[in-house]
């Protein structure tokens, strides 16, 4: 089917009262399992591509995205097209060329008005080429090597920075952390609805891996509406693969490439299962 703007699925979740899932693609297995995935449960979600991804496929991301493309238009659910923490406003403004329609500007490293005006200025740029623009205040705990699980978003400062920057949604810091192999995260379920006051934008939870079912439940009921996932469908993939090349010594790589996408596969179904609209 024809690709599907980023809006268009976070509304649906939306008005559903859940959340949409983001999932980060590195190679077209990934891409592929989340296709197989939604079309296993019937629900929409994002494709999303990581300024890292980029960086792993030659700092360029035509090839990549434009895979992602090709699965989407394949599959017979809504797939859009993200590219996740781009730090490089030119990356970001490269976006829609490539076919996103929504990007993760990443500009948490900076002091605190260099990550305003950076995220403003290219927020009001894309914004005139019909993209959807989702930012951070702060470093989410665990991103690059800096543990910090422990950092949360206070609702003033989110507030204040939304207005500022004219982003259309908001990754906040609530008790996750990134690249977690284990889901023992506790997040922080009263500053979710506190923040989800505060401000009139989705809210957005990266660190997602981490999270139990129950606390992901428990932050859609509070106000979350796009999950992030990328280490979960990693860690299912790498398994199989390594389950696979243990038990032959064959040397074609489409076995245990195979086998790491229908791992991959499982695990996203689940998790779209998990945050199906409830009736």
């Amino acid at each position: 089917m024809p690709l599907t703007a980023t809006p268009h699925v976070v509304g649906l979740a939306t008005r559903s009262g859940t959340a949409a899932l983001a999932f980060n693609v590195i190679t077209l297995e990934h891409a592929e399992a989340i296709a197989a995935a939604c079309e296993r449960t019937g629900r929409p979600a994002l494709l999303a591509v990581s300024h890292n991804a980029v960086r792993h496929h030659g700092d360029d991301p035509a090839a990549l995205v434009a895979a992602c493309a090709a699965v989407a238009r394949r599959c017979r659910l809504p797939l859009a097209l993200h590219l996740d923490h781009v730090e490089d406003p030119e990356l970001a403004l490269a976006a829609p060329g490539l076919g996103c329609t929504s990007v993760m500007f990443d500009a948490s490293k900076l002091p605190h008005g260099e990550n305003v005006a950076a995220t403003a200025e290219v927020a009001a740029r894309l914004h005139t080429r019909g993209v959807w623009v989702e930012a951070e205040l702060g470093e989410i705990g665990g991103k690059d090597g800096v543990h910090a699980a422990g950092a949360r978003t206070d609702p003033a400062d989110a507030a204040a920075f939304v207005a500022a920057t004219g982003v259309d949604a908001l990754a906040v810091a609530v008790g996750s952390s990134h690249a977690m192999t284990t889901r023992t995260a506790r997040l922080d379920q009263d500053l979710i609805a506190r923040l989800r006051d505060a401000v009139d934008v989705p809210l957005v939870l990266h660190g997602s891996s981490g999270v139990p079912d129950e606390e992901l439940l428990a932050a859609v009921r509070n106000g979350m509406r796009k999950i992030n996932v990328g280490t979960h469908l990693n860690t299912a993939f790498t398994g199989a693969v390594r389950e696979t090349l243990a038990a032959s010594d064959r040397v074609d790589p489409r076995g245990y490439l195979a086998a790491g996408r229908a791992a991959a596969t499982d695990a996203a179904a689940e998790l779209l299962a998990l945050l199906r609209p409830r009736t």
